[in-house]
């Protein structure tokens, strides 16, 4: 059960991620852009964590 649940916030966070950078590159511009590339990367990478932690 607890895998099901660490699958389902990877998933939630890949598609947190995805939304952030989209805003990013369409709404923002200059130093908030970096920004929020930086973010939607760090929470790509936690995402990618909790996958990992779900197949094992």
């Amino acid at each position: 059960m607890d895998k099901m649940w660490a699958s389902f916030i990877g998933m939630g966070l890949m598609i947190l991620a995805s939304f952030v950078i989209t805003f990013a590159r369409i709404k923002t511009k200059g130093v908030i852009r970096g920004v929020l590339s930086v973010v939607a990367f760090v929470i790509l990478l936690v995402s990618v964590v909790y996958m990992l932690v779900s197949i094992l």
